[in-house]
C-alpha cells in the first residue's frame, strides 16, 4: 500500500496560471503544508520538477530512505509532483530525492518553498507554519503616512549577524534584536531599517546574497515567528522594514536551486545568460514563465506574510545588460542587436506592476549603478516601475570630493554641483552602504582628510550635506557613530567607541539630523521634484561654499542651507534671500554638542534690502569651519 495519499491543492485554474507565469501566490500551493485529509493530519508536499523520473520525500520520519514516500506526478504536463503523507508534523526535517529522467542522476534537494530551514551548515528543510497574531494594525492601516514618496525616508542598513554580538561572539536572536535593535533605531530617529538578506543562505561570507531558501528567514537567529516579532515591534514603534531581495543570481550548492531536477530548471541554459562571472553563481531564466512566477510569488510572500514595507532589489544592473561583467565573445546580443536583457527588463516591469497593484504604500528600490533610464518611472510611460533608485553617482562623486584635502576642494566644486543636473531624472535614494566600507575602502571617518578634529568635522559636514540634499537617505550601521574600522561580518560593531566624545557627538548629530529631516516638510515633500530645490549660489568655488533652498508645499516653510567645505571660518559672508524678514538658524553641524567649535551667527539675523546673488534681499552670516548650517525665514 502506498505511503503517499493522492491529494492536490491545485485547481485547473492554478495550473493554467502557473504555466502562463501569472500565479503570484505559488507558496500557497507548492512546498510543504500542514493539512488534514479525511480526518487524518499530515503534510501535503508539492514540488516542480518537470524532467524528473521520480521524486521521493525523504526525512527524519523515514530515515532518509529513497522510495519510501514517492510523490505522484500530475497528468497536466505542469511538471508538478505532489501527495499527502499522513502522521508527520511541524518540525519534521525533509528533502526531495529527485532522480533525473535525462541521465538518471539522483540529487537530494531542499524544498524551494520551505518556510523554515535547518541551521547552517545543515541543509534540510523543516515543515513549518506561519501562524502568528500580528499587533501592528495601526501601522498597516496608516502605512501611507510613513512610507509614501513624499514622506521622510531615512534608512538604517543592518546586517543582523554583526550589528551586535552576544557573549562569546554569538549571534543575537531575532527576539533579542526585537528589544535591542528596535530601541536603538527608535532612539536614533531612523524612519526605516533595511535588513541585508535574511532569507536562508548557506555561506556566511556571502553576507546573505547567495540564497538557497527564498521563502525562509534564516534560522541563524531563530524561528520564522521570531522574525515576525522583530518586524512587528518595529512597526509598533513607527519604523518601516525593507528587505534586501536577490532575484539576480543564486549559488550552485548541491541542495539549492541549481540543476534542480537534472536540468537547467531555474537557471538559464545558455551559460552566457545563466552564469554570473563576478559571483560564480547561476542566473535565473527570466524568460521562463514558471521561474517568473516563482520570483514574483517570493516577493509577494514577504510583503503578505511578514508585513514587509519595501524590497530593495539587489544587483539590478547585472540583470539589465547581457554584457554585464562579460568580455567580447562571452555574451550574445538581443534580437534587436542591443545589449539589454529583454527578458529581465520584462520581468522587472511585471514584478513592479504586481507589487504596486496588490499592496498599499509599499516601495521597491533598485540598486542600479548605470545610466539606464527611467528605472523609477511607471511602466505605463516606459519605465521599469521602481519606487526609488540608489543614487550611486552622487555617492561616488561626493566621497571622491570629501577625500580631497580642503585646500584643493575649490578646484573640484563641480563634483558636488553635478548631481543637481540629474537629481530629478529618477526618485533617488542617497546611499552610504556596506559596499563603501569593506575590501580596503576604509570606514567613512577614515576617508576624511586632516587631523582628528578635521576628520570628524568633515564627517559631520558630509552627513549634513546628505540630509539636506534632495532624495531619501540610507546609512549603513556603524556610520552613525563614526565606526573607525572597516565592517567585519564576523564580529560586532565597535560600540565601545561611544565612550569618546567625538563618536558620541556623531551619534547625536545623526539623531538630530533625522529629527530635522522629519520636522521640516521642505526637506521631504518635494524630495524628488525639481521645484523642491533652488540654488542660491553654486559658483563660489574659491571659498568652497554652496548655498541653496529646499522647498515644500508651503513656501513659508522653505529651508535655507549653507555648506562650508573648508576649515576657514567665513565672517560677514553674504547670501541672497528671496524676501524680507529675519533668518533663524535651526541646525549647525559645528555645534559643541556634536564635537564642533560652537561658532554661530549672531541672533537675530535681520535680512537687509541689499541685492545679492540675483535677489533683492540678503543677509550676512558667520559660517563655521567644515559645516552645514540650516536656516528658516521668520
Amino acid at each position: 500500500m502506498s505511503k503517499v495519499t493522492s491529494h492536490s491543492l491545485f485547481t485547473d485554474f492554478d495550473i493554467d496560471l502557473f504555466k502562463a507565469g501569472k500565479h503570484f501566490k505559488l507558496y500557497e500551493k507548492l512546498g510543504a503544508h500542514l493539512i488534514e485529509v479525511n480526518g487524518i493530519k499530515g503534510v501535503y508536499f508539492a514540488v516542480w520538477a518537470p524532467t524528473a523520473h521520480s521524486v521521493s520525500v525523504v526525512g527524519d520520519f523515514n530515515y532518509w530512505t529513497q522510495g519510501e514516500h514517492v510523490l505522484n506526478v500530475r497528468w497536466d504536463s505542469s511538471g508538478i509532483w505532489e501527495g499527502f503523507i499522513p502522521d508527520i508534523s511541524k518540525g519534521t526535517l525533509y528533502k526531495y530525492k529527485i532522480q533525473s529522467s535525462i541521465n538518471g542522476v539522483i540529487a537530494e534537494k531542499a524544498d524551494p518553498f520551505a518556510r523554515y530551514c535547518e541551521k547552517p551548515p545543515h541543509t534540510a528543510s523543516v515543515v513549518w507554519d506561519l501562524d502568528y497574531k500580528w499587533k501592528d494594525d495601526n501601522w498597516m492601516q496608516n502605512r501611507q503616512d510613513y512610507n509614501a514618496l513624499d514622506k521622510p525616508y531615512s534608512v538604517y542598513e543592518v546586517h543582523l549577524g554583526s550589528w551586535r554580538r552576544g557573549e562569546h561572539n554569538r549571534f543575537l536572536t531575532y527576539l533579542e534584536l526585537a528589544d535591542d535593535l528596535v530601541k536603538y533605531v527608535k532612539e536614533t530617529g531612523f524612519t526605516h531599517v533595511e535588513f541585508m538578506p535574511i532569507m536562508e543562505y548557506p555561506y556566511d561570507p556571502s553576507w546573505g546574497y547567495q540564497l538557497t531558501g527564498y521563502f525562509a528567514p534564516t534560522s541563524r537567529f531563530g524561528k520564522p515567528q521570531d522574525f515576525m516579532v522583530l518586524v512587528d515591534r518595529l512597526h509598533q514603534e513607527g519604523i518601516g522594514v525593507i528587505l534586501d531581495w536577490v532575484p539576480s543570481h543564486f549559488p550552485d550548492d548541491a541542495h539549492g536551486l541549481g540543476y534542480f531536477d537534472g536540468s537547467h530548471l531555474y537557471e538559464h541554459p545558455d551559460r552566457r545568460k545563466g552564469y554570473h562571472p563576478d559571483w560564480k553563481s547561476l542566473v535565473f531564466n527570466y524568460g521562463r514563465n514558471e521561474v517568473r512566477a516563482f520570483l514574483i510569488s517570493n516577493a509577494v510572500f514577504w510583503l503578505q506574510n511578514y508585513h514587509i514595507d519595501g524590497l530593495r532589489v539587489d544587483a539590478v544592473a547585472s540583470m539589465l545588460y547581457l554584457d554585464y561583467s562579460r568580455k567580447d565573445g562571452e555574451w550574445e546580443a538581443n534580437i534587436y542587436g542591443g545589449r539589454e536583457n529583454l527578458d529581465s527588463i520584462s520581468f522587472l516591469k511585471e514584478f513592479n506592476e504586481v507589487i504596486y497593484s496588490n499592496f498599499n504604500a509599499v516601495q521597491t528600490i533598485a540598486e542600479e549603478s548605470t545610466s539606464f533610464s527611467m528605472v523609477s518611472r511607471p511602466t505605463s510611460v516606459g519605465g521599469l516601475g521602481f519606487g526609488m533608485k540608489w543614487m550611486m553617482g552622487w555617492m561616488h562623486d561626493t566621497l571622491k570630493y570629501f577625500q580631497k584635502e580642503t585646500v584643493y576642494r575649490k578646484y573640484h566644486q563641480n563634483e558636488l554641483t553635478f548631481s543637481m543636473t540629474y537629481s530629478f531624472t529618477e526618485n533617488f535614494m542617497l546611499p552610504f552602504s556596506h559596499d563603501e566600507v569593506v575590501y580596503g575602502k576604509k570606514s567613512l571617518i577614515y576617508k576624511m582628510p586632516g587631523d582628528e578634529w578635521q576628520r570628524f568635522a568633515n564627517l559631520r559636514l558630509l552627513y549634513g550635506y546628505m540630509f539636506t540634499h534632495p532624495g531619501t537617505k540610507l546609512l549603513f550601521m556603524g556610520a552613525e557613530f563614526g565606526q573607525t574600522s572597516e565592517w567585519n561580518f564576523e564580529q560586532s560593531l565597535d560600540w565601545h567607541l561611544l565612550q569618546y566624545d567625538f563618536h558620541s557627538g556623531i551619534k547625536s548629530l545623526i539623531t538630530d539630523l533625522n529629527q530635522l529631516y522629519k520636522s521640516q516638510p521642505a526637506l521631504y515633500e518635494k524630495q524628488f521634484r525639481g521645484d523642491g530645490f533652488e540654488w542660491i549660489n553654486y559658483s563660489d568655488d574659491q571659498n568652497a561654499i554652496l548655498s541653496y533652498i529646499r522647498k515644500g508645499n508651503n513656501p513659508d516653510e522653505n529651508v535655507i542651507v549653507v555648506c562650508n567645505f573648508t576649515q576657514v571660518v567665513r565672517e560677514n559672508y553674504r547670501i541672497g534671500i528671496p524676501k524680507k524678514g529675519n533668518l533663524k538658524e535651526i541646525f549647525n553641524t559645528d555645534a559643541k554638542i556634536y564635537g564642533g567649535s560652537g561658532i554661530e551667527s549672531p541672533k537675530p539675523l535681520k535680512i537687509e534690502s541689499i541685492s545679492y546673488d540675483g535677489r533683492d534681499f540678503s543677509v550676512e552670516l558667520i559660517l563655521p569651519p567644515l559645516s552645514v548650517t540650516v536656516y528658516v525665514l521668520s
